[in-house]
């Protein structure tokens, strides 16, 4: 314990850009490790790219391939014996709240390796990741390292509007992902969560590039500012709305799917302003669950929204995905939507909500034999309810 406690401290009074050096320093005093190494999740999360000095990183890891990837996949510590340096390589999930980061690598001698030793680190390593979300404030360092090619300015304007890519609480598991990770422009999603409440949202800006972009971040912006007033989703959506017709007079507008959860009932309300679609999984049944359609936000002047009921039931996985997935069409013209969406998410039944979404694009790429062209966003809500008697 005294060996946690000296290294917690050097991590939590680092300066933002010197994280990894300092847990470095720290692991080799107080747990004599050979060599650290930290490890950021690229983001279209298929690398790990290692945490180095500008302008290059190291070369990256795979995720699918590599000891370092089925840690960051399992999210379980991962060590490995090498009897020739007599040390055990352990990889260490860095995650906050079910957002992966990445990896911790700690090479530790092999008498060293207590199973005390690695419940030490596998703390730290979290502790780390704790750490990252706070100096990304003030650094770049961090969001430098998870890019393996550069962002578009769009891009980089919706990246940084996101809420994360994962979170996850008693009640709940959500997991979410934007491809091309690199160009994306038009499609965001957005989260929040009090003690009784979930408000998730999933939006899609029309138009490419940078205006979908700017359009896109006034709604969700709007949305924020609306909820934040604590009023319900069907005023939020009107607000939004009133914000996004007065700056573009319908020219422009925005589909949004918006949705509020109870968390000790399940009960919801549902707001259902344009073309993202929920997809429900229960038992083994993958169906779509269609709700009222509305108008788009934005598209004509102080439109009225009303919230229709919906509830989930522990155990149920819903999937919201864009218009790039269940829209998108092969060559042959049948679209992803009409038979292979259902079958994909009934394929990752039994990831965890967070990989859930990567999957699902992974299908859809091999659909598609390409990348996809347009958005495609996907976002994974596992529902396990609350216990009423705790």
């Amino acid at each position: 314990m005294t060996n946690f406690l000296a290294v917690e401290r050097a991590v939590r009074t680092a300066a933002p850009h010197n994280l990894l050096e300092t847990v470095r320093a720290a692991l080799v005093q107080h747990y004599a490790a050979v060599d650290v190494d930290l490890l950021m999740a690229d983001y279209s999360l298929t690398v790990l790219q290692p945490v180095t000095e500008l302008p290059y990183t190291a070369e990256p890891l795979s995720v699918q391939s590599s000891p370092e990837g089925r840690a960051f996949g399992s999210q379980e510590p991962l060590g490995r014996f090498v009897s020739r340096e007599g040390v055990v390589n352990l990889h260490l999930p860095v995650t906050v709240r079910g957002d992966r980061l990445g990896i911790l690598s700690v090479r530790i001698p092999k008498e060293r390796c207590t199973s005390d030793t690695v419940e030490d680190l596998t703390e730290i390593a979290e502790l780390l990741g704790h750490e990252i979300v706070v100096a990304e404030r003030d650094t770049d360092v961090y969001l430098q390292a998870r890019r393996a090619s550069r962002l578009t300015l769009a891009a980089e304007m919706q990246w940084q509007l996101l809420p994360g890519r994962a979170c996850s609480r008693k009640e709940y598991a959500i997991g979410a992902q934007l491809e091309p990770a690199y160009a994306i422009h038009g499609d965001n999603f957005d989260w929040a969560t009090t003690s009784e409440t979930l408000t998730l949202s999933v939006t899609n800006g029309m138009g490419e590039g940078i205006q979908a972009s700017l359009l896109t971040t006034l709604a969700v912006n709007a949305l924020r500012n609306a909820r934040r007033a604590g009023i319900g989703i069907a005023d939020q959506a009107c607000l939004a709305d009133q914000a996004l017709y007065a700056q573009h007079r319908g020219t422009e507008y925005v589909s949004t799917l918006l949705l509020s959860f109870d968390l000790a009932t399940g009960d919801a309300e549902v707001v259902d302003a344009g073309s993202p679609q929920l997809w429900r999984q229960r038992d083994k049944i993958v169906e779509r669950v269609p709700f009222e359609a509305q108008l788009p936000l934005g598209m004509f002047e102080e439109t009225e929204y009303v919230a229709q009921k919906f509830d989930v039931a522990p155990g149920d996985r819903l999937v919201f995905v864009s218009d790039g997935v269940y829209g998108a069409a092969a060559k042959a013209g049948e679209t992803y939507g009409a038979k292979k969406l259902a079958r994909a998410i009934q394929a990752a039944a039994l990831l965890p909500a967070a990989a859930v979404p990567r999957a699902i694009l992974q299908e859809l790429a091999a659909y598609l034999d390409a990348d996809a062209d347009d958005d495609a966003l996907v976002v994974c809500l596992d529902w396990f309810g609350r216990d009423v008697r705790s």
